[in-house]
């Protein structure tokens, strides 16, 4: 009885080898083909040729284009402030008012003086004139009626000394009323009324000129050398203002300074654009970003910029080709890259018309592994669009 089951243990083990060594067969028997993953699906770009405008966008300061400091021309007390702190001030306006008093004394004693001596003008004239007709008649000597003429000559280059002090003393007494030299937006009061201020020395307050206003910048070495070298009047085609909201301005700009060397120190030229700002929507003092267009770009190809791969003989992409068995693989396409446009990079170089570039689950993909190329999932470019999808789900 032990020896029955002895044997039927060994039977069973020895079906059970069989079995598994059956299975291995069959295993080994399998075409690689069957034991290959299934292609990638991948999203795909065909892409074209197409002409991009050669840019660079720097980050700008605002600045008004005149920024005029309000000093007195004469000293004294500040009576009163005669205008709104803020508000637009156009050019002759009167500002402040410095007490008059003392300015109207000087006037009136200035015209006095003036007045005194073309009495004396007029009396050494008559005198010359009595002596010279009893010089004629031998009366007086040659000396006396000399020294007349000499005295009505002195009086009269006096009157001239007078008038200058005259017009000197009606001069000051304008400016006790301080006048705005340009047209701007006026800046804080620095002082209180009743205040003493001095003249030529005591700061008022400011004027900044905002239509036309001014845009710093500058670029650096590697964004000069992409635009084409230094920039100037001749070489830039056109400017354009980002604002913080990232809204374009509707003016153009024109470029009104640029440096005739690279700042040493920084590495960048430093330039400077004008822009019209009518309805004030520019502030002086505000940071925004300007866009510098010199040429175009012609032939050029636009590729994500999440599609652009480095590797050790630089940067690359993957295309969706034919492979040798007629399946379609991804293959590696070195590429020459230029500048930005917006979220792409241009590619001057390596790809060609209907190139069918990878742009998504890069990370997966092998050379040479095979893919299911798809179009890729439509983009949402502004925020009219998104609106608009919203609405769109809301009626379904």
């Amino acid at each position: 009885m032990v020896k029955l089951m002895q044997r039927t243990q060994y039977f069973l083990l020895a079906m059970g080898i069989s079995v598994l060594l059956t299975a291995c067969g069959e295993q080994e028997q399998q075409s690689p083909q069957q034991m290959a993953m299934p292609p990638m699906p991948v999203s795909v770009l065909d892409v074209q040729p197409t002409t991009v405008p050669i840019q660079a966008e720097a980050v700008a300061q605002t600045e008004g284009a005149k920024e005029v400091e309000i000093r007195p021309r004469v000293g004294g007390i500040v009576l009163k402030r005669l205008f709104e702190e803020g508000a637009e001030i156009k050019a002759g306006q009167p500002m402040f008012l410095i007490d008059p008093v003392p300015y109207q004394m000087k006037v009136s004693q200035a015209r006095a003086q003036y007045a005194q001596q073309k009495a004396h003008v007029e009396q050494t004239k008559r005198e010359a004139a009595r002596l010279k007709n009893l010089l004629e008649t031998k009366s007086i000597s040659q000396r006396e009626y000399d020294n007349a003429v000499s005295e009505h000559a002195m009086a009269d280059a006096s009157v001239q000394q007078y008038r200058a002090l005259l017009h000197e003393a009606e001069l000051n007494l304008s400016y006790a009323k301080v006048k705005a030299p340009e047209s701007g937006m006026a800046g804080r009061f620095l002082y209180s009324e009743g205040a003493l201020v001095n003249a030529n020395t005591s700061l008022l307050t400011t004027i900044v000129q905002t239509s036309p206003i001014w845009v710093r910048f500058s670029l650096s070495d590697s964004e000069l050398s992409q635009l084409g070298g230094m920039l100037t009047n001749k070489t830039v085609q056109n400017i354009e203002l980002i604002l913080p909201d990232g809204s374009k301005y509707p003016e153009s700009g024109e470029l009104n300074f640029s440096a005739s060397k690279i700042d040493p120190t920084l590495g960048t030229q430093q330039l400077r654009a004008e822009f019209k700002n009518a309805d004030k929507q520019l502030i002086p003092g505000q940071f925004v970003r300007v866009r510098v267009t010199t040429g175009s770009n012609e032939g050029v190809f636009l590729v994500p910029q999440t599609a652009v791969l480095t590797g050790e003989q630089g940067k690359f992409v993957f295309v969706a080709e034919q492979g040798e068995d007629g399946k379609t693989v991804a293959g590696v396409r070195p590429i020459q890259v230029g500048q930005w446009s917006g979220e792409n990079w241009v590619v001057s170089s390596g790809l060609k018309q209907g190139d069918r570039v990878i742009v998504d689950n890069l990370i997966k993909v092998r050379p040479g592994a095979p893919v299911e190329p798809n179009d890729p999932a439509p983009t949402i470019n502004n925020a009219a669009d998104v609106q608009k999808k919203a609405a769109d789900s809301k009626t379904m």
